[in-house]
């Protein structure tokens, strides 16, 4: 089994689609990521009536700073008819906010063809660059 193919196995297996209670729903979506170092990390959306829920990609990259990583190397979104996805706006800047190298994150755009995309094709002209170019430089 290829790693894209591992990391859509391990988000459908904890997406399953299910009400908490009367103002959440949960597992509508679903995400697994790879670290840096190799570990595997998954998370399904948290949708609530307050709009304080959390999207899957957020809650499996909490799995992996709970957990005492910080580094992605790859990302899977699955979304509810079980195709891939991309992770929205706010998913996409806390992923660029991790680490000066999270442009280089691979994310799969595609299961049958395998195509991906880098986070920093989807986050043009990002913001926080020169906050780590200056943090490099030592200022």
């Amino acid at each position: 089994m290829d790693i894209w193919d591992r990391l859509y196995t391990a988000a459908i297996q904890v997406q399953h689609p299910r009400s908490i209670s009367p103002f959440i729903d949960a597992g509508g979506v679903s995400a697994a990521l790879l670290t840096k170092n190799g570990n595997l990390y998954v998370g399904v959306c948290i949708d609530t009536a307050c709009s304080l829920g959390m999207c899957a990609e957020r809650n499996a990259i909490a799995n992996m700073i709970t957990n005492g990583e910080s580094q992605i190397e790859k990302l899977v979104v699955v979304m509810p008819d079980e195709k891939t996805g991309l992770p929205c706006g706010a998913c996409r800047e806390l992923m660029m906010q991790l680490d000066s190298r999270s442009g280089e994150i691979e994310i799969l755009l595609n299961r049958e063809t395998q195509k991906t995309v880098r986070l920093r094709q989807l986050v043009p002209d990002w913001w926080g660059n020169e906050r780590y170019a200056a943090q490099s430089a030592g200022k």
